[in-house]
Order: structure tokens, then C-alpha cells, then sequence
């Protein structure tokens, strides 16, 4: 099912099953494949002593390209994870236009002619080449409108990029392009079948720079990237947009011997959305759809892998990823395969900053505590941020390896005028509630209502033999069941006088909603699926009542939470109305006629507090919530209006009309206002009294 645990299937061909491979032998090949780039590339950048970047070959990398990219626009999740080289990708990295030859000479927007050569990379939408002006030129300029050299990025008119015409990308650099470390573009336009975009060429990328160095990097450079990298998000955020695909691979050096060879860049825009409304300048709303993912699989968010609205948090904690990636040349949740690979690396993810950092020095793992508990609308401290680096990397900012000085600016700007760098101005702050645990929780969720008092009981710990007894008593008082719940394989029950249910009847069966057990044939066409309730042996508690509101029921058991499934009944007019978990199990049971009018989930490996009174505020309410043992779900509706609401505003307005119609002299149509609001015969004789028409 398209969720958390097995959409990776998404982007591979049904027809060819998937293979469970050795994990021994995944490594090998693995490492076969990195010695064959190696070998490629070898001696092409390398970190001497000072930490100082040496170019040791002619030939620039560019990635301005999505060329690593594994996940494009809003493709479901891949099983295929970064590594660093396009050739190391998944099939679902490949760009999906059209195989269209591309033209031998370029000319685009008012631009000099190129004449395409080598490639440099390939990615979701498009592919880079590189450009040499062969346009008559008096100057040997290596970057500007007038570079001998350039970067061509072309995308196809009929990828997904370019649905609607240009690429998206195009709105983006237009908006951000020539800031704080983003690249100028010079031109852009449509030649024959591609959209083409020219641009400076740039250096190697930090994976370059890391792979080419045996895999390591020294802490005095990782705490410059870090520096310069929050400065540069910083610039970018401040603009309302969130990158959405931070990772090594996206951030690039400058052309080597040039000016700008220690700046470092962030390329890549094709994912960048708004985290701020451009017309009313407020943030953006907060929504989860766990059947979305955007970015990469490996440096992600966790918000990002449960299908959250991506805001500023989530491109720092994936900065915070490719920090420790940098640093210790691996992250705890690589190497997983299979189609579940997506859900465990979130699962992961979810892992406490001390576990994370455990062999980084202290100010990475409080970078990496602070961003991960970081709300959805809540402002970064970028310069605090840069503070906990300035330690490490000395106070000399000419002899360090990465070009800091948007870093500096940013201290000036943020930590002086609006006083907040320091972090003794903080210390009488309330410490925050942390989100990120690293432990699973094992408690019960209870959900309470405000209603009119009225006779309840619960039962807990009830064996099955001892079932039958306490709602038989129930039923005998009046009571029906209301709710139902297992935990250790003894259940739970709720009995109340407030259901208005007239009759009711269970199972308890040895299978988890089996298809033999409880059915419309048994008990009758009026009879719906009111609670269910599954244990951790696979057994089930179905109630089925009489006198619900429900029109037609669907329900769908899964090996993993089944949110396509849910959203394509919701298109249908369905509504979740009970859930239930067995083991690693999903059971979900839509209705029509459910009462609600709207209805969102919220999905997490932890009770996902912040959505929940996010989705309260928005004046939804939990009404459906289930648990496996690494997951809970929560199903938030919003009630249609009270119905008794409803008919006294619609009695108020009839007595207007008819109030109305006296003074004119006018009669009324009472059938045609019957129809018009939903009035009982009894209320317009109420009415109709008055008026004595004939």
C-alpha cells in the first residue's frame, strides 16, 4: 500500500519482483561501485594540511542539475538512496522527458552561442552540460554573462517539470538567484523540445570534496560548512522559501583557481516552496499528507518522511545530517534495503540527538537538538546556531578553509541589531519540551469529550471468557459499547447510555476482521461496524450496532497504514470511523453518512503533539486513534453542524419570511419553504397557524 512502509514501490516495475538480496554481498557491490568512481575521479580534489581545497585536475563538477537527486517533485519514496554518484541511483532518478536529441549549438534568451560538450550530470527532470561560447570574445572571463565556459541545464518540454510551461525551477531563481550562495543564472529560454537555463559554472561538491578524501573531512572544515551553510539558508529563508533537498551533493565550491573558490553554494531549486505566503506574508499552513515525500531518503527530515508541509526546520535538520555525515563519514541508518526501506529510515531518524552525536564533539549535537525540536512556524536562531561553531573554527576568518564572510554579516546583522546572538541573553529562558525522545513509548491514549452528563462503564484486563458476562450486565442497564481496545491480548470496553444505538451485537474471532465473521447477512442490512478493536495475537473484537447514522461501510486491513487507500475513499464521501492494530496491522472502517464534514490524519512514530493541537485550533477533533508497536495514528474530523442548531436557524428564518409575507399582504408556498429548509410536517403546522391560508 502507498504509506510509510511500502511506498517505494512506486517508482519500479510491477512486473519484476523484488529479490532479497545479501546484505554481505549489497556491501560488496556497494564498494565495487564507489572504487569505480573513485578511480574515475581520482586525484581530482583533495584537503592538504591547512584544510585549504586543492584542485588537482582541470575539470569543474557541477550539480546545479538535481544530478544526485532520488526524489523530484512529489514522487512517493524510493528505495534507491543517495550515493553521491548518478550512476549509483535508482531508476527513479532518471529524467522523465522525452529521448529528443539535444541541439549541437545553443542560443537562448539573448545569449551568446554555446556549443555543448561533455556531460556533467543527469537528474530528476534534467541534465547539465557543459557550454563553450564560440561567439567572437575579447575577454577570457570564467564567470558572468560573458563566461567562456558555462553550465547548460536542459529540461524537456514534456517532463513533469514543465507541465505548465518553464520549469518551476525558473520562478525560484528568479526570486533567489544571485543571493548569498545561490548561483547566478544569465539566461534562459525554450530551444526546439528543451527549456535551457545557463549558468555559472561552479566547482566540486562537498560529496566530492569528502570522497575524494578518503572519506573524511576534519572538524575544523565541517564547523566552516556548517557556518557558512546556516548563513546561506538563512539568506534563503529570509526570501520565504525553504530549499527542501539540503545534502552534500547540493552544496558546491567554486570554480577552482578563481576569486571564489572557497565560497560555497547551494544549487538545486527544483524542490523549493514557500514557507511564506507571498500575498498575505504569514506562514504557511500546517497539513500532513504521509503518502507525499520530497527530498532525499538519506538526509530528509522526519517531518519531511511523514509527509509534513516543509518549513524552515526541516532544510536545518537535514543541514544537521549532512554535518555528521561529513564528520563521521556515515550515518546509523544507512545500509537498510527493501521495500520498507523508507519507513525504518524514519524510524531511525526519530533516534535522540545523544545517540545521533554520540562521537561528535558538543556543539554539533546541540545543533542537532536544537533544530530537531523546532516547530513548524517557529523562527530559527540562525546566528545562536553559528555561535555554537565559532569555537571550533578559530576567530581568524582569512585562514579558514570555507569563505565565511555571509556567516559574519549575518552575526552583525541578527546577533548586534536585534540582540540575539548571545547566549547569556537566553539563560532565563524556559527550557523547551523535547520532541525527539529516541525511545518508544508504551502507555495508554485516551481521548475525552465534553457531553451532557450520562451513565458510563469501562472494564480493562477482561479475558475472552470473561467478555460475554460484562456486556450482557451492560445491555440488561442500558448500556451499549461505545469503544473497544486490547493491550497484552486482554481487552478493554467502554459502555455508555448516550450512544443511540437500539440493539448491538460482537464477535470475538481468532482472525483480525475476518471476512467470516461478522457480515451484513448474520445480523441484518441495519447493522454497522460501530468498534473494533485487534490484540497482539492476531484475534479481533468487532461491534456491530443498530441505529448508527451510517449509510455504506468499506473497511481495509493492511500490513502497513493504508493513507491512499483512506485518501480515496475521502474522495468518495467515506469517513474513517474506527480503527484498530493488531500486531504490525492496520484495520480501517470508512462510512458514509459519518457526520463530518473534513477529516485529516496525523501519523507518527511518537503522539505527534504539535499537529494534534495544530488541528484543534483548526477546530477538528480526535475522533478514531490506533497504535502499533513503532506507530500511532490519530484521525481528526470536523463535525458537520449540530443538527438542532441547524433546524432552529432555519425555524428562525421561516418565521421571518412569514413575518415578511404578512406585512406585504403576500401569501406563501409552505410546501415549497418545507423543501427550501428542511422543516418537519409538525413545525410548519406551527407556522402555517398563523397565516390561515387558504
Amino acid at each position: 500500500m502507498p504509506d510509510l512502509r511500502s511506498r517505494v514501490r512506486r517508482n519500479r516495475d510491477p512486473s519484476k519482483p523484488t529479490s532479497n538480496q545479501n546484505p554481505i554481498k549489497v556491501t560488496v557491490e556497494t564498494r565495487q561501485r564507489k572504487t569505480a568512481v573513485n578511480k574515475r575521479k581520482k586525484n581530482s580534489v583533495a584537503v592538504d594540511d591547512k584544510n585549504n581545497i586543492v584542485n588537482l585536475e582541470t575539470t569543474p563538477l557541477v550539480d546545479q542539475t538535481r544530478a544526485f537527486r532520488e526524489e523530484v517533485a512529489e514522487k512517493k519514496m524510493d528505495e534507491f538512496d543517495s550515493g553521491g554518484r548518478s550512476g549509483d541511483k535508482g531508476p527513479g532518478a532518471e529524467d522523465e522527458g522525452s529521448t529528443a536529441p539535444l541541439p549541437e549549438k545553443v542560443q537562448v534568451g539573448g545569449s551568446p552561442v554555446y556549443r555543448i560538450e561533455r556531460k556533467l550530470g543527469k537528474g530528476g527532470f534534467g541534465q547539465v552540460y557543459v557550454g563553450r561560447r564560440i561567439s567572437p570574445t575579447a575577454s577570457n572571463e570564467r564567470t558572468g554573462p560573458g563566461a567562456v565556459e558555462v553550465a547548460l541545464k536542459f529540461e524537456h518540454r514534456s517532463s513533469k517539470g514543465c507541465n505548465y510551461g518553464p520549469p518551476y525551477e525558473w520562478q525560484v531563481y528568479n526570486a533567489l538567484g544571485g543571493s548569498h550562495g545561490v548561483p547566478r543564472v544569465h539566461y534562459k529560454g525554450r530551444q526546439g523540445d528543451y527549456y535551457v537555463m545557463v549558468m555559472d559554472m561552479l566547482g566540486p561538491s562537498l560529496w566530492d570534496v569528502w570522497n575524494n578524501n578518503s572519506h573524511t573531512m576534519s572538524i575544523e572544515m565541517v564547523a566552516c560548512i556548517a557556518i557558512e551553510a546556516i548563513s546561506i539558508l538563512e539568506k534563503m529563508h529570509s526570501r520565504g522559501y525553504v530549499h527542501g533537498d539540503v545534502k552534500p551533493e547540493n552544496f558546491l565550491l567554486g570554480p577552482p583557481g578563481s576569486p571564489e573558490e572557497k565560497k560555497l553554494f547551494l544549487v538545486d531549486l527544483g524542490l523549493a516552496t514557500r514557507w511564506r505566503d507571498s500575498s498575505t506574508g504569514l506562514h504557511v499552513e500546517y497539513d500532513q499528507r504521509p503518502d507525499v515525500f520530497r527530498g532525499t531518503v538519506r538526509y530528509a527530515s522526519v517531518h519531511a518522511h511523514l509527509g509534513r508541509t516543509g518549513s524552515r526546520r526541516d532544510d536545518l535538520e537535514s543541514l544537521a545530517y549532512t554535518l555528521i555525515f561529513l564528520l563521521r563519514g556515515r550515518l546509523p541508518w544507512q545500509g537498510y534495503q527493501g521495500e520498507n526501506k523508507g519507513f525504518l529510515v524514519c524510524k531511525k531518524k526519530a533516534t535522540s540527538p545523544e545517540t545521533l552525536c554520540c562521537f561528535c564533539p558538543q556543539p554539533f549535537r546541540q545543533f542537532v537538538e536544537y533544530v530537531v525540536n523546532l516547530k513548524f512556524d517557529e523562527e530559527p536562531n540562525y546566528a545562536k546556531y553559528i555561535s555554537l561553531f565559532d569555537g571550533i573554527v578559530g576567530p581568524n576568518p582569512d585562514i579558514r578553509p570555507i569563505n565565511t564572510d555571509g556567516a559574519q554579516k549575518l552575526i552583525y546583522q541578527v546577533g548586534h541589531k536585534r540582540g540575539r546572538l548571545t547566549m547569556e541573553e537566553e539563560e532565563d529562558e524556559q527550557p523547551k519540551k523535547k520532541v525527539r525522545m529516541g525511545m518508544p513509548a508504551t502507555q495508554w491514549i485516551s481521548v475525552y469529550n465534553a457531553r451532557r452528563p450520562m451513565k458510563q462503564r469501562y472494564h480493562y484486563n477482561v479475558a475472552d471468557m470473561r467478555l460475554s458476562q460484562h456486556i450482557q450486565k451492560g445491555n440488561e442497564d442500558g448500556l451499549f459499547i461505545s469503544s473497544v481496545a486490547s493491550s497484552s491480548n486482554l481487552w478493554a470496553l467502554i459502555m455508555d447510555a448516550g450512544t443511540g444505538f437500539t440493539a448491538q451485537v460482537y464477535e470475538l474471532s481468532p482472525y483480525f476482521l475476518h471476512k467470516v465473521g461478522v457480515d451484513y447477512g448474520t445480523v441484518g442490512e441495519d447493522y454497522y461496524i460501530s468498534a473494533i478493536a485487534g490484540a497482539n495475537n492476531g484475534s479481533s473484537l468487532v461491534v456491530m450496532s443498530k441505529g448508527t447514522q451510517y449509510l455504506q461501510q468499506s473497511y481495509k486491513v493492511s500490513d502497513s497504514f493504508p493513507f491512499k487507500w483512506i485518501n480515496k475513499k475521502w474522495r468518495e464521501g467515506f469517513y474513517v470511523t474506527s480503527m484498530a492494530t493488531a500486531g504490525s496491522r492496520w484495520a480501517i472502517v470508512m462510512s458514509r453518512g459519518a457526520g463530518f464534514s473534513d477529516q485529516v490524519v496525523e501519523l507518527d512514530f511518537l503522539y505527534p503533539s504539535e499537529g494534534i493541537h495544530r488541528r484543534w485550533d483548526s477546530g477538528y477533533r480526535i475522533t478514531s486513534t490506533a497504535a502499533t508497536w513503532d506507530q500511532a495514528a490519530f484521525v481528526l474530523s470536523v463535525p458537520r453542524r449540530n443538527q438542532q442548531m441547524k433546524l432552529k436557524r432555519h425555524f428562525e428564518l421561516l418565521l421571518f419570511l412569514v413575518h415578511m409575507s404578512r406585512r406585504n399582504g403576500q401569501r406563501i408556498c409552505i410546501l415549497h419553504l418545507y423543501a427550501m429548509v428542511e422543516l418537519s410536517p409538525e413545525q410548519l403546522k406551527l407556522v402555517g397557524k398563523p397565516l390561515m391560508l387558504s
